[in-house]
């Protein structure tokens, strides 16, 4: 059974050859993350080429789950059921787009303590989205 926010997942991922280890990864339950090789740096969004060195040479890693609110604002506009957009830094120390479930919208703050967990959409592939930790 889906609940209100989940609802508004309106779009399936779309799944390329370069994403589709994170995605089957998030089908499991596990978010992954690309880690350069040859300069170490984590990076998001997932791609086959490093930002900060051009290095071709990356690898997936599994996200530890644990992040911070750097922004949030809350959106009773667009829809019927009101949602909370965030970026969150999460430990690896990249920042990602997501949303914030399970908690009064009206209480997430900057800097509060969030923790990854999955919504499904309508064909029953797994969103990443953040949960108050």
């Amino acid at each position: 059974m889906s609940t209100p926010w989940q609802a508004r997942i309106a779009t399936e991922p779309a799944v390329y050859p370069e994403t589709e280890a994170f995605w089957q990864a998030a089908n499991e339950g596990r978010l992954l993350l690309k880690r350069c090789v040859d300069c170490g740096q984590f990076h998001w969004y997932p791609r086959a080429i490093c930002p900060f060195c051009a290095s071709d040479r990356t690898e997936w890693v599994q996200a530890s789950g644990k992040a911070v609110v750097y922004s949030v604002t809350v959106s009773r506009k667009s829809g019927p059921v009101p949602y909370a957009l965030a970026y969150v830094t999460l430990e690896e120390g990249v920042t990602m787009l997501s949303n914030i479930v399970e908690c009064d919208l009206d209480a997430v703050r900057i800097g509060d303590a969030v923790e990854l967990t999955f919504v499904s959409t309508a064909a029953g592939h797994a969103i990443p989205v953040f949960r108050p930790a």
